[in-house]
């Protein structure tokens, strides 16, 4: 339920729902997977919340469109990574795809977000992860991305800014905007939050330039072409891409790494604290692992002493297995190699194309400054 949406809106939904609802029992409500008196109940609550929600949405978007808000531009060219619902969409990969791809091409990449839920002075469980992967890339993390752009501009000299999170952020410019829609709950069960998943109307999606369909492989033939149809009917200029989350390796913590392929038959407990777990147990199954157990926690997941025990007792209680998993947005905020004497690791993914690899790459190529020609 959780989400680092940059909308404005209602100051109560968010606050008032997450003291009521968990967010494993929100998805349940909001899909219509729980039925029952209570359950239906909760459902008119939140679609009347839902009105002035996308009531305040609208009104930002036609100040943004109509040139009542303004928007600012920096001097180097920015691509925004975002997405139309919240929780992940798989934002994270495709953001340390784009950084390899512009470093591949020489240029130097500065990467911008909000940094929800950082501490003070640190960064969040995404920044940690990223900074792991590509701690070469200048992260800054910023509410005011505006700022943080013209940092990176200057202090940074960036010549390519990554803004992660940035559908909704109309305030800074950018030259290429990308939209990622996730398979398995592409359209935020058709209602914007807090009734549905949607940080703002699905027709909106016309704004960006890229459209790009994470884990494409978790759903039917039939069911990726319905997804496809309706993107392309509200989006018909946009590019289209598929990808899905290939398992890259196995991380632990001050062992070396091993290859997915090690969790081949072997018995595991998995957790995660993700905006949607449906998709870190796809890609878990698809290791060929028999998972014993599965434990879902709230988006970006703060583990104190008190959890990390509970999470202890619930490991100790799921044995024999051979192994804990969890994502590596969930390791970098544990810090440990084992739970209740079994070995911790993070399930690391990589972004593997499927389609439209070439046609993403055409636009991005757009963005790259050519060289200058030599004197005759």
């Amino acid at each position: 339920m959780a989400g680092s949406a940059d909308v404005a809106g209602p100051p109560l939904p968010r606050q008032v729902l997450a003291r009521m609802i968990t967010p494993i029992d929100f998805r349940e409500i909001v899909s219509g997977r729980r039925q029952g008196t209570q359950a239906a109940l909760l459902r008119a609550l939140l679609r009347s919340l839902e009105t002035p929600y996308a009531f305040a949405t609208t009104v930002r978007n036609a100040c943004y469109d109509g040139g009542i808000l303004g928007i600012h531009s920096v001097d180097v060219p920015v691509v925004s990574v975002g997405n139309l619902t919240l929780g992940g969409t798989g934002k994270t990969p495709m953001v340390h795809w784009l950084s390899r791809w512009f470093q591949d091409r020489a240029l130097r990449v500065a990467l911008i977000s909000r940094g929800y839920k950082a501490d003070r002075g640190k960064l969040n469980d995404e920044a940690k992860e990223l900074a792991e992967k590509i701690g070469d890339i200048p992260h800054l993390q910023n509410r005011h991305r505006v700022r943080a752009a013209l940092e990176a501009a200057t202090k940074h000299r960036a010549q390519v800014i990554l803004l992660d999170d940035g559908f909704q952020h109309r305030r800074l410019h950018r030259d290429l905007d990308i939209v990622l829609v996730d398979a398995l709950e592409p359209f935020g069960f058709d209602h914007i939050f807090p009734r549905g998943t949607l940080r703002e109307p699905l027709e909106n999606i016309r704004r960006t330039d890229v459209v790009g369909l994470s884990r494409a492989d978790a759903v039917t033939p039939d069911r990726l072409t319905a997804i496809r149809n309706r993107v392309r009917s509200l989006a018909p200029q946009a590019t289209w891409f598929e990808t899905v989350h290939l398992p890259y390796q196995l991380v632990r913590r001050e062992q070396s790494t091993l290859p997915p392929t090690w969790l081949r038959g072997k018995s595991v407990a998995a957790f995660c604290g993700l905006g949607n777990p449906a998709g870190f147990q796809h890609t878990l199954v698809s290791c060929a692992c028999r998972i014993a157990a599965f434990r879902e926690l709230g988006d970006h997941h703060a583990y104190s002493e008190s959890e990390l025990e509970s999470l202890r007792k619930w490991v100790s209680m799921q044995r024999p297995v051979e192994a804990v998993i969890c994502t590596c947005k969930d390791l970098v905020k544990i810090g440990e190699s084992e739970l209740a004497g079994v070995p911790l690791y993070a399930l690391d993914v990589r972004l593997q194309f499927r389609t439209g690899q070439s046609d993403l790459e055409s636009r991005l190529r757009t963005l790259v400054p050519r060289p200058h020609a030599s004197a005759a």
